[in-house]
């Protein structure tokens, strides 16, 4: 596919690329923390695609040099509208640090994944790079880093509590979100002649203007929130303020917020309404390339392009609500899906492409099935500020059918140029539990559990669980493991019916807000008691704008603003990460010692007793190689030929 393109059809990243389209000054120039993939997975390129879109000359300059004399700061000059500045796909801080904040030695969105192409705190250096180059540029922030520091947050890895972006960056304003829409707006009035200064009433994006001097506002209620200086000097403080933050974060009938930062205000717009199909749609359907920039090509893949060039993302937003999640802090709760056609004429795209061996990486989304789910009556949604459709149950208002989503499942499997389509972004399981999800249609569930587990799983279907406590799921806004035990069983049934041996593969977390080490001991001897040996465990992450960040820093839970136990010393968050691993005989003092304090001999003996001996990454390829998983894709080609004969 790639040798029918030239280097036009990319955006420009030089000087040299900008004169070959012919143009002299650029309307915007952006600048990102990631290296530039024209891919919709990519949020540079889709900024760029949709400012290119409306008629503006557009540059981007990706991973720019910030160490060195600025060169590629000034390499294209002043632009007539404003700077953007992105840290890219990830905040820099979780790109580059561990749980346990050591330096990773990897970048998966830079070429051959190496280190080191961009800095710390990406959004803030680029921002005051540029505001002391250009001091009467605007610049424009956006992007998950700035998203979800638009407001005072707690930054794990300073281990401070900071206040919005805006005051450390000195940008002239936030989008927050997913930025298409406010963007547009942005872009048509200062193309109008509208001065930057003068955008105050746009949704979706947040500023700051000095105290006292408030914008006029006709369109929304305000409310004011604690300022940051009173958030420093109480921590239960700055948790009541979370409430509101999340609250607001997931209404569509939102208040416009309001905090006292120093000698400014911080003023946060509502959010835009979800978007529509056919807005959504407009953002898929741009002129990408698919591909990285050629100036990559002898540099080494790019491992986050590797992993999702043939997937195809359906839909937008996660109503889960999870506690430890910035999912819908960033895309909202409610759902934005794409149309059948536009979901369609991609997975097209991709099957044209040279290197495409007639698989699909994933059908998916951020919960990969929630696709065109939605509340019954609309008013009712209007109205709700719950930050979670399913937790602590699920709500009577939400269309939780699977329906549409195995109707597109089934039309992409009769591709003819499609051998296998992957789900392989995570999917609620919950909602495929009838003791759960109680208001659904028993049949539907049915059809949509064993079109999944029968035709898109690659011999591992992945869920996350969580956890085993309903006391840690409680506040992680997770149901109780007794569903999953459920939907094992469910899971085991179609595996029996089809002849099949797929595997189930369950994540969780340790050190989550309200966890004790017992209830990790818990967790050890029950998933073993279920077959489970786990191998994708993960500790606890404190990230800007999650429920669970704000209770690991100040201790309360920001809606009861009652005490919550979270493990933070570096020693009990390992010991609690070890009982992951009681099939390791190193561990097995340690784990007698410690039950044997707390005097639980019945934990030493479910973990210890009859302990599955260790196993390495090469042995369990080699299990997932043998007999029972050719049988597994003997059966599942079986399948598909009388699928495909009976024109289903």
């Amino acid at each position: 596919m790639s040798c029918n393109f030239k280097i036009t059809d990319w955006l420009p990243t030089t000087k040299k690329e900008v004169a070959k389209r012919g143009w002299e000054q650029l309307d915007v120039i952006l600048f990102s923390g990631d290296a530039y993939v024209d891919h919709p997975a990519f949020g540079a390129a889709v900024i760029g695609r949709i400012i290119e879109s409306m008629g503006m000359k557009i540059a981007i300059v990706p991973q720019p040099n910030w160490q060195d004399d600025l060169r590629d700061f000034k390499k294209l000059g002043t632009p007539r509208l404003f700077f953007g500045v992105t840290s890219g796909c990830m905040d820099s801080m979780v790109n580059h640090y561990t749980a346990s904040r050591r330096r990773r030695s990897t970048d998966a969105y830079s070429p051959d994944g190496k280190s080191g192409f961009r800095p710390d705190y990406t959004t803030t250096v680029y921002t005051q790079i540029l505001k002391k180059l250009y001091p009467d540029v605007p610049v424009l922030i956006g992007g998950i880093e700035a998203s979800l520091r638009r407001v005072t947050h707690y930054d794990y890895w300073k281990n401070e509590l900071l206040p919005t972006i805006l005051e450390s960056t000195q940008a002239d304003m936030l989008v927050y979100g997913m930025g298409e829409q406010p963007l547009r707006d942005l872009v048509k009035y200062l193309d109008k002649g509208i001065p930057f200064s003068s955008l105050k009433t746009i949704e979706q994006t947040a500023f700051l203007v000095p105290k006292g001097q408030l914008p006029k506002n006709k369109n929304w209620t305000d409310k004011r929130l604690a300022s940051h200086e009173d958030c420093l000097q109480d921590k239960k403080t700055f948790a009541s303020n979370f409430k509101f933050i999340e609250q607001e974060s997931n209404s569509l009938k939102a208040k416009r917020l309001l905090q006292d930062v120093g000698e400014h205000t911080l003023v946060i717009n509502p959010p835009c309404q979800t978007m529509t199909e056919k807005e959504i749609d407009a953002s898929f359907d741009m002129p990408y390339t698919r591909l990285p920039h050629p100036k990559y090509n002898k540099r080494g893949p790019i491992p986050a392009y590797e992993m999702i060039k043939f997937s195809v993302n359906m839909h937008r937003g996660c109503f889960g609500g999870c506690s430890f999640c910035t999912i819908s802090a960033h895309q909202g709760k409610f759902i934005a899906s794409r149309s059948k056609e536009s979901i369609m004429k991609e997975v097209e795209q991709i099957t044209q492409d040279a290197s495409f061996k007639g698989y699909i990486s994933d059908l998916g989304g951020p919960s990969a099935n929630m696709y065109r789910m939605k509340g019954k009556v609309q008013a009712i949604c209007d109205k709700c500020i719950s930050p979670s459709c399913i937790s602590p149950s699920v709500c009577s208002n939400l269309d939780t059918s699977h329906a549409p989503m195995t109707e597109i499942y089934k039309e992409v499997d009769q591709h003819p140029k499609v051998k296998k389509a992957f789900v392989g972004s995570g999917i609620r399981y919950d909602l495929l539990v009838e003791d759960f999800n109680k208001n659904a249609d028993p049949k539907d569930l049915e059809e949509y559990s064993e079109q999944l587990i029968t035709r898109h799983v690659s011999g591992r279907l992945k869920v996350a669980p969580e956890h085993t406590s309903d006391n840690v799921l409680k506040i992680m806004r997770k149901p109780s493991f007794k569903h999953f035990h459920s939907f094992k069983k469910m899971f085991d049934k179609v595996n029996k019916k089809y002849d099949m041996q797929q595997q189930l593969i369950p994540y969780f977390i340790s050190s989550h807000p309200a966890c004790e080490l017992e209830d990790m001991a818990n967790l050890a001897a029950e998933t073993k008691d279920m077959g489970f040996q786990l191998e994708q465990v993960q500790d606890f992450t404190p990230t800007p704008m999650t429920v669970a960040t704000v209770i690991y820093y100040s201790g309360y839970h920001p809606y009861t603003l009652q005490p919550v136990f979270t493990p933070k010393n570096a020693d009990d968050k390992k010991d609690q990460h070890k009982f992951f691993f009681w099939y390791k005989r190193e561990n097995h003092r340690w784990i007698k010692n410690v039950l044997t304090k707390s005097n639980r001999p019945d934990l030493i003996n479910a973990l210890l007793s009859s302990a599955m001996p260790e196993k390495s990454g090469q042995q369990q390829r080699k299990n997932s190689k043998s007999k029972g998983g050719k049988k597994a894709r003997r059966n599942f080609h079986k399948y598909k030929k009388s699928y495909k004969k009976k024109g289903e």
